[in-house]
Formats: C-alpha cells, sequence, structure tokens
C-alpha cells in the first residue's frame, strides 16, 4: 500500500468530520491527555469515520487500543517503542511506524523493520519541547540514503512553502500539525496542502 504524501496529525475526531470531506487520504490520530476510555471511544469514533471515507488512520501510541480496535496501523515514538509489543502489534496484523532524532534511534527503529521511518524536527517545531534542535534538509537526506525505499516522513515546522524543499531534499510523506490547527482558517489550509503534495 502506497501513503498519501500530505499526512495530518490531529487530536479529536472533530477534526476528522471538519477534514476528512476536503479530500485527506492518511491522517494520524494523536490523543493525548485523556483517559483511557474517552481516548478509546475517541479512536473508535475516529476510525469509523476514517472508515466511511476510505481514509487510512495511523493511532499515535496507543498500539493496544490500535489492536482492539482492529486498526490498520500503529506510530511509535521512541517511548513508546521501548515498552510496545512489536510481536503483538504485527501479529494482530498492524503495520508500523516509527519516531526518530538521532543515528542510535533510526538503528533502533530499522531493527523493528518499519514501515515507514519519520524524521524531526526537519525545522523548528512549537509542537512539543525537544532536546533536538532542527534536523535540516541535509539530515532529511541522509536518512532517506540510509533507509533507501523504505517511506521517510518529514515532521516539524512544516508548511507549504517548505514543502517542496522537503521532497526534494529526500521525504516521500510530509506530516503537519500546527500549520492546519492553529491557523484562522484551517480548511483553506489543508486545501493547500493538498495542491501542494498532490
Amino acid at each position: 500500500m502506497t501513503l498519501d504524501r500530505f499526512y495530518p496529525i490531529f487530536d479529536h475526531p472533530d477534526w476528522l468530520v471538519r477534514m476528512l470531506p476536503l479530500g485527506v487520504k492518511l491522517v494520524q490520530m494523536r490523543l493525548k491527555g485523556m483517559p483511557a476510555k474517552e481516548t478509546q471511544a475517541a479512536l473508535k469514533v475516529s476510525k469509523q469515520l476514517c472508515d466511511a471515507a476510505g481514509v487510512v488512520m495511523v493511532v499515535n501510541d496507543y498500539w493496544e487500543m490500535a489492536i482492539n480496535l482492529q486498526c490498520d496501523w500503529v506510530h511509535l515514538g521512541q517511548e513508546d517503542l521501548a515498552e510496545a509489543d512489536v510481536v503483538a502489534i504485527r501479529r494482530a496484523g498492524l503495520k508500523v511506524g516509527i519516531s526518530t532524532h538521532d543515528e542510535e534511534e533510526l538503528e533502533r527503529a530499522l531493527a523493528k523493520q518499519p514501515d515507514y521511518v519519520a524524521l524531526g524536527p526537519v525545522y523548528p517545531t512549537i509542537l512539543k519541547k525537544m532536546r533536538w534542535t532542527e534536523q535540516g534538509l541535509d539530515r532529511v537526506r541522509q536518512w532517506k540514503d540510509r533507509i533507501g525505499d523504505l517511506p521517510l516522513v518529514g515532521i516539524g515546522g512544516m508548511s507549504v512553502e517548505r514543502a517542496s524543499g522537503v521532497f526534494a531534499a529526500g521525504a516521500d510523506i510530509l506530516s503537519v500539525v500546527t500549520d492546519i490547527t492553529l491557523r484562522q482558517h484551517p480548511e483553506d489550509r489543508l486545501l493547500a496542502w493538498l495542491a501542494a503534495t498532490r
């Protein structure tokens, strides 16, 4: 399965109601700070919305819930990767994407035979505090040289204006959070992203 080149991340199913009708084909649900029962309910609704729209949904972190809900994809950060049962995830038929920020993390990720590797932050990001400064386009090129045909996701500080440069450096997919969700007119920005990545 070839993943779409545009990969927005949302923190609530309400975003899907607004954004899926515009033509999104791939989303990640990154739900933080909710009780487990609420998280599972939100993921269930999200999956129903994505399934109805023919959209690939990736579950951030909650791999056990992803298995229970018969999802197709899970995304693991390095902290999640240390605790996740990747064998169980694979046995359940899910594909796995893994975040990386340095050489050691890339080695750890590749040892798990992921279905994509994410590199970030490519540019400075306001999404969360990180101990890594921006990776830059040279690092994108290095990562792509290392992983070959494996899809490379660029994340962190992404904007429509930067998209072509990150693709040119070797990213196959661009992941976007705040450049959509913090906009005054997020639907318009999402449409601009679709135009820039199709």
